[in-house]
C-alpha cells in the first residue's frame, strides 16, 4: 500500500458557515512532494471547492505563504518530509483577514508599501532624461541595499511579528525593510518624504526586535537589522536637529 499523509486544512467558506472549521484529508506521500503539492492534490483530486493562493512554485512570487504547524512558510518550499509524523496543518498567514480558506485579505499590506513609497523617488528637476540612460552606481553602492532588495512580498514577516499580531498600525517589518533599502539607495531623493511614516509612532518605535521577522523570511532578508538602521539614522537626524542648536545656542 502507498504511504499517505494527513493534511489538516482551515476551512472558512462565508457564504455557507459563520466560524472557521478544520477539514482533514489524506493524499499520497512522496519524499519530493512540498506542502503545495499536496494543496494542489487535494484541490485537483479530491475537494475542488478548496481556495488558496500560489503561482511560481518556485520560491519567487511569494504569494504561497501560509501558517504550516504554527510556523509562517512559503508552501513551495517546505517538504511534507520535514513534518510526515502525524498530521500537518496549514492555516492562512496570522495577523491577516480570511476572505476564504486559506485566502488572506492583504489590502493593509499593500497600503502600507504606498505609504512607505517603496521606489525611487527624485527631487523635482533632478530627474534624469530617458535619453540620458541609466542612473549609474558602483557595486558598493549597490551592496549597501542589496541584501533588502531581495524582499518578495510574501509576509511571512507579517504573521511572525508578535507586534503586528497586537496592532495592524505597525507599518511592519517588509515595508519598513524596503522603506530602508530605498533610503539606501544612491539613487534616490525621497528619504525625507518616508521619514515621517518611518521614524514615526507606527514605524520603527513600535519594533521590539524579537527578530522572529528575520528568522521566518524565506530570501534572508534582515528585515529586524533594517528596522535597527532606521532607528539609528533617524536617532541621529534628532541629534542634528535637537541637540546640536541648542548647544550653539549656549
Amino acid at each position: 500500500m502507498q504511504e499517505t499523509v494527513q493534511l489538516e486544512i482551515f476551512r472558512y467558506r462565508p457564504d455557507q458557515e459563520s466560524e472557521p472549521t478544520f477539514q482533514t484529508y489524506e493524499v499520497p506521500f512522496r519524499e519530493d512532494w512540498v506542502v503545495l503539492d499536496a494543496i494542489n492534490y487535494i484541490k485537483e483530486q479530491i475537494d475542488g471547492t478548496l481556495s488558496y493562493r500560489w503561482s511560481c512554485r518556485m520560491g519567487v512570487c511569494g504569494s504561497c505563504g501560509m501558517m504550516v504547524n504554527g510556523v509562517p512558510k512559503l508552501t513551495c518550499a517546505v517538504f511534507l518530509r520535514d513534518y510526515h509524523e502525524g498530521k500537518i496543518r496549514v492555516e492562512p498567514l496570522s495577523g491577516f483577514p480570511v476572505e476564504r480558506d486559506l485566502v488572506s485579505v492583504v489590502d493593509d499590506f499593500i497600503n502600507k508599501l504606498k505609504d512607505i513609497k517603496a521606489w525611487i523617488i527624485r527631487e523635482e528637476g533632478q530627474e534624469q532624461p530617458v535619453e540620458e540612460g541609466e542612473y549609474l552606481q558602483t557595486p558598493a553602492e549597490l551592496a549597501q541595499y542589496k541584501q533588502y532588495s531581495m524582499c518578495i512580498n510574501c509576509m511571512l514577516c507579517y504573521a511572525a511579528c508578535p507586534v503586528y499580531a497586537q496592532d495592524s498600525t505597525f507599518i511592519g517589518p517588509a515595508a519598513i525593510a524596503l522603506g530602508q533599502r530605498y533610503n539606501m539607495d544612491s539613487r534616490d531623493q525621497g528619504r525625507d518624504q518616508r521619514q515621517e511614516i518611518i521614524a514615526s509612532h507606527e514605524g520603527i518605535w513600535e519594533c521590539t526586535f524579537v527578530g522572529e521577522c528575520t528568522t521566518v523570511c524565506p530570501k534572508d532578508v534582515d528585515p529586524a537589522a533594517a528596522i535597527q538602521r532606521a532607528k539609528v539614522s533617524s536617532t541621529i537626524d534628532w541629534f542634528k536637529e535637537v541637540l546640536v542648536p541648542w548647544g550653539k545656542r549656549k
